[in-house]
């Protein structure tokens, strides 16, 4: 796992990350919602890496890539939807298909952890998932993520809701 770092995203990402977003596009659509086709293009992760950098600077997301010891971005993380009055973000992450199985989720949600504890000071994490993607429930599970069980008029669309009590 040595030969693997948790970084913050930089404004400088633009290429890298839209080659890891291209090279791992029909892998994530089996897994979440696609993203808009503008998206995959210079501009449009540029577009994107800015917006979630001024989100960052509100305190409203805090975005992280994976890289490899060659530097090439091979997963994504981030704290989403920070509420810091309340204490509570939601989390995400995607990883690379080719080195998938190497603990590199796990890896990522755990520095989402204690960025959260940290950093933001928070006490609760949420994380939706889809009941097909059995890694991503695997890797909520052993970080201590606890399934929610949804209520009688929950609509969530497929997903599961876990929480992290921090």
């Amino acid at each position: 796992m040595s030969s693997f770092r948790v970084r913050e995203l930089k404004s400088t990402d633009t290429e890298a990350l839209l080659a890891f977003e291209i090279h791992n596009r029909e892998w994530f659509e089996s897994h979440i919602d696609a993203r808009d086709p503008s998206f995959y293009s210079l501009q449009g992760v540029a577009e994107h890496i800015e917006s979630y950098l001024a989100d960052f600077a509100t305190g409203a997301w805090h975005p992280f890539v994976i890289e490899d010891a060659s530097e090439r971005i091979v997963g994504r993380a981030n704290l989403k939807n920070i509420n810091s009055p309340e204490r509570f973000a939601e989390v995400g992450y995607r990883i690379d298909q080719g080195v998938c199985g190497q603990g590199l989720a796990t890896l990522a949600l755990r520095h989402l952890i204690q960025e959260a504890q940290i950093r933001w000071e928070l006490t609760l994490l949420v994380a939706y998932v889809y009941k097909e993607n059995v890694g991503s429930r695997k890797v909520l599970d052993r970080c201590g993520f606890l399934l929610e069980q949804p209520s009688c008029n929950d609509e969530t669309g497929g997903e599961s809701r876990f929480v992290l009590t921090i």
